[in-house]
């Protein structure tokens, strides 16, 4: 494993996304002055020599609100999109507004548009086709956890509340073979939570992971196997690699990154025979932005 800084020029740098598109990798993060203020922006960072340099090349600015966790997605027409949300200034009409940017290359973007209900934190979007899910919790109470889908047009609309209980916040849903559909799922300061269903996804069936986590994303491994990267809580807080029992729910640490205190919230792209990764960290001077490459053979074998 490689791991090392690409960027640390902001007093916080941190909630990556990275992604593989038009030729180059990109990553996006919030760049502020601490991990809550209210002056978050997502910064655009590219490498065009596959993570040796990085340059910034676009910035998105909302002057009425705190951009915060920037998660990338491809519409169908090819465009790069981002989604987030703008923790307001303003809080008269509620606090919060997920929003979503386009741009044809990564450089030029439109501006914020809303999508979603106010208050509804529609974490990251994933694509089954031409249709746009995600996932939102609600920022106040009750505590619940709904589903919103789009289509083309990025018009979000709620289909329901699938999860409601404890404080269930960050979200990846992975889209799998016969329109079924996984979710990591993180809850506080319960252990997370991995949820089933099946088009049209209305009915969810839920397992508690053996772990807290923060900050989740997964993706599919080529021998079938899913490999999530996660916060860990227990011992020290930590960014990893992990393993999940899609039917225990067992968790397991398979490779910790050098990380400590502040961090996680990962980018992952798989590429050839590495697992390319976006995270943030720490353990070092400041809280930076870090990018590492894990080489399949650095991970247990099946």
């Amino acid at each position: 494993m490689h791991s090392r800084c690409i960027w640390q020029q902001g007093e916080h740098n941190a909630f990556t996304d990275l992604i593989a598109w038009q030729g180059a990798l990109w990553c996006v993060l919030r760049e502020a002055a601490d991990h809550v203020s209210g002056d978050g922006m997502c910064r655009l960072l590219r490498s065009q020599d596959q993570g040796a340099s990085w340059q910034a090349v676009a910035c998105i600015v909302d002057p009425q609100a705190d951009l915060r966790d920037p998660k990338f997605s491809l519409h169908p027409d090819g465009r790069l999109l981002i989604n987030g949300v703008a923790a307001l200034h303003d809080k008269s009409a509620g606090s919060h507004q997920s929003f979503i940017c386009a741009s044809s290359d990564g450089i030029n973007w439109s501006a914020p548009q809303p999508i979603g209900d106010i208050n509804y934190w529609l974490w990251r979007i994933s694509w089954q086709q031409d249709t746009a899910y995600a996932l939102a919790y609600h920022v106040k109470r009750p505590t619940l956890s709904r589903l919103y889908s789009a289509d083309a047009t990025l018009k979000f609309t709620s289909l329901q509340d699938v999860y409601q209980g404890s404080y269930a916040n960050e979200n990846h849903l992975l889209f799998l073979e016969a329109n079924d559909v996984i979710c990591l799922l993180r809850r506080d300061p319960e252990p997370g939570l991995l949820g089933r269903s099946s088009a049209p996804y209305s009915d969810w069936q839920w397992t508690t992971l053996s772990a807290r986590i923060g900050g989740p994303t997964w993706l599919k491994l080529p021998d079938q196997r899913v490999v999530a990267c996660v916060r860990l809580y227990d011992d020290r807080v930590r960014t990893s690699l992990c393993g999940i029992n899609m039917q225990s729910g067992e968790l397991t640490e398979w490779l910790t990154l050098p990380s400590g205190g502040d961090c996680s919230y990962a980018g992952m792209v798989l590429q050839d025979d590495k697992l390319l990764i976006s995270y943030y960290s720490s353990h070092e001077s400041k809280t930076a932005i870090y990018f590492a490459a894990v080489a399949l053979s650095e991970l247990p074998a099946a």
